[in-house]
């Protein structure tokens, strides 16, 4: 899912292609790389190389092969994304379009095939952008696919884990103020919410969007685990059958305990009793709610725990 501005321009040309006579355009996915040369031969010279998951129009056929008009990477860097149409020739496979029977199943295959080839120690360079732009083309060429959504949402998460693991290296993650961080582009994932609303895809989205109002680095003081502890009840309250509610409400538990030991470490008895009061209420909320949700639920219990017995979970003998 790379940025709109870059495939704009392949079908702007491909626009003005199309206005030629008898001239019928078929859109396309390349499923697999390739080199595109200038005549339909592996003897004639070499254009470029075309990536998983770059659009193509066709416009040609001769047997073997298919001329093209693809978007060729020029920059790797994702922070500059530089693009280029290019028009040649490839051999005639691994074009995916819209008559391809099982079409959305196969690009969503190799998006997940690269995806999980970007996990894998020493995988593939590239991976994670390929899988990025596979899953993307399936809600546009095929928004009726019962994979749409999902794709959606996958091709947003993967943007965000590489935005989100940049971000995490800049000098602002550390700052207090959640508004001088460095804010990760939020247009994908409101993208699915908008596009797929009311679905576990748009819940996950909607979820992680809390990261961009997130702290840095608390301080100590107190506004900051108040304010989060807000927003993740609030993100259970408005999705309670999200995948990520279970999780929410943890997270929301877990600051208010926090909030023990910092109103304590500033000798305000009353405040950290109300703290308790609100991560035991919280913490129960998920337990009662949640209780065949081992991974949260349990540590819920955990919580309780340790807040009943006056263990600290933040700070100096926290966890």
């Amino acid at each position: 899912m790379y940025k709109q501005m870059h495939w704009c321009g392949l079908w702007l040309a491909i626009a003005v292609v199309a206005c030629l006579p008898a001239l019928a355009i078929e859109r396309g996915v390349m499923l697999t790389a390739a080199t595109i040369y200038v005549n339909p031969s592996t003897d004639s010279a070499k254009l470029s190389d075309i990536g998983r998951g770059r659009e193509v129009a066709v416009l040609e056929r001769t047997p073997g092969w298919v001329e093209v008009m693809g978007t060729v990477e020029v920059s790797p860097d994702p922070e500059n994304e530089s693009d280029r149409n290019v028009t040649g020739w490839i051999p005639d496979k691994g074009i995916i379009t819209a008559a391809t029977p099982d079409a959305d199943k196969i690009v969503f295959g190799e998006a997940f095939d690269s995806e999980m080839e970007a996990s894998r120690r020493g995988g593939r360079h590239g991976a994670a952008q390929d899988a990025m732009r596979l899953y993307a083309r399936i809600p546009e060429y095929f928004p009726q696919s019962p994979l749409a959504a999902e794709a959606a949402y996958r091709a947003a998460d993967i943007r965000w884990q590489i935005e989100a693991e940049d971000a995490a290296t800049r000098p602002s993650a550390k700052m207090r103020d959640p508004a001088l961080k460095y804010q990760i582009d939020e247009d994908h994932m409101r993208y699915v919410i908008k596009k797929f609303p009311h679905t576990k895809w748009a819940d996950l989205a909607a979820y992680h969007l809390i990261e961009n109002k997130l702290c840095g680095d608390w301080e100590a003081q107190a506004k900051c685990p108040e304010m989060e502890a807000g927003l993740y009840l609030k993100y259970a309250d408005e999705h309670p059958q999200s995948p990520k509610t279970p999780e929410a409400l943890y997270k929301a538990a877990w600051r208010y305990s926090a909030l023990i030991q910092i109103y304590t470490a500033n000798h305000d008895a009353k405040k950290a009793d109300e703290a308790a009061a609100r991560a035991l209420n919280v913490a129960k909320r998920l337990t009662s709610q949640f209780p065949n949700d081992t991974d949260w639920s349990d540590r819920g219990v955990r919580l309780i725990y340790m807040v009943q017995n006056k263990m600290p979970t933040w700070g100096n003998g926290g966890s």
